[in-house]
């Protein structure tokens, strides 16, 4: 059952008991604080293939928590539960890129591991899923009836295969074994404990603004994103996880800029005179991205509420602190 770490002696059973794999990555760990917030007892399991044991170092004392070590793409018992939320998986591009087949394994061997779990305690199931299910999607804003447009050999298809075919595990067993699941298709979503170099854009761009460096835009910057920040993903997260809704169901914000709208905002933000440099679009790079958050919003009650230049704002002390341990890091000495 791998090693377990930071169980106090206190440990008392709260009224809910919740499992999240991937809980000590960005969202994943978000959402261990807010479920002990509202009284849960969390087990929060990773293997730290990208996940970081700092992300939930606060936690080390909270007598309702525990971190299991585990690598959920091997068989696991680790307790009943009454909710399972399915978060491990690498998810940045730089992540998925460098642990190609972990990213496979843990969206088909650890699905079917945590939909395991799920259903040997009655559970509620719920898939962390993504917008890259709709791959470079033809349809603008994305519904959740859209099928995708997705390149299943491409470089980035070890992660968008992995999602849907994780889609396809929970909905066999919700059918096959009447797993009670739910699945989130998470788009874009930013905030503190996201990793400085994970590739993605506000991580990047933060960096280089914040270094003085030129920000880089890959093909025009004519392409579009729509960021959402984590305490809002988390609540429409959460509020999914308490419905009946079997179905995907998108969760971001409709709030739609290009990528040189955002460079502009973060050097707005963080007051940095660089400049902006272009390189080649990668492959598959999807142009445009936006959810139609119409069914959140009817079944869920949920729109985000923050909006990009706020939730930067309330980012950037964690980026600062994030960009000077990298520079300490890299003047450090080297010892042999």
């Amino acid at each position: 059952m791998g090693n377990r770490l930071y169980r106090s002696a206190k440990l008392r059973m709260a009224t809910l008991r919740a499992l999240v794999t991937g809980g000590a990555g960005f969202v994943g760990s978000h959402l261990c604080d807010r479920l002990l917030a509202e009284g849960y007892s969390v087990v929060a399991a990773d293997n730290l293939l990208t996940g970081r044991l700092s992300n939930l170092a606060h936690l080390r004392n909270e007598p309702r928590f525990e971190f299991l070590q585990q690598d959920v793409c091997q068989p696991f018992d680790p307790g009943k539960f009454d909710f399972v939320f399915h978060f491990a998986s690498p998810a940045s591009p730089v992540d998925y890129a460098k642990h190609g087949i972990e990213t496979l394994q843990v969206g088909s061997l650890g699905t079917f591991n945590t939909l395991e779990v799920a259903r040997r305690s009655q559970a509620v199931f719920l898939l962390a899923s993504t917008s890259e299910c709709y791959g470079d999607p033809l349809e603008h804003p994305q519904k959740e009836t859209y099928w995708g447009h997705v390149n299943p050999i491409g470089p980035r298809s070890v992660y968008d295969e992995a999602k849907r075919f994780a889609e396809a595990a929970t909905m066999a067993y919700r059918r096959y074994h009447n797993v009670n699941t739910r699945i989130v298709r998470i788009f874009n979503t930013y905030g503190s404990r996201m990793q400085i170099n994970d590739g993605r854009v506000i991580p990047n761009f933060m960096r280089q603004a914040l270094r003085g460096e030129d920000l880089t835009v890959y093909g025009a910057g004519d392409q579009t994103r729509s960021f959402c920040y984590v305490s809002d993903e988390v609540e429409g997260i959460l509020r999914l996880s308490r419905s009946e809704e079997p179905l995907p169901v998108n969760i971001g914000n409709p709030c739609e800029f290009t990528i040189l709208e955002c460079a502009q905002e973060i050097l707005d933000v963080t007051g940095s005179r660089s400049k902006i440099c272009y390189e080649p679009l990668p492959k598959d790079d999807p142009k445009q991205r936006k959810p139609d958050i119409t069914k959140a919003k009817t079944l869920l009650g949920w729109e985000p509420r923050i909006e990009l230049q706020q939730g930067l704002k309330m980012s950037l002390e964690y980026f600062r602190g994030e960009v000077a341990a990298l520079d300490a890091n890299l003047t450090s000495p080297q010892r042999d």
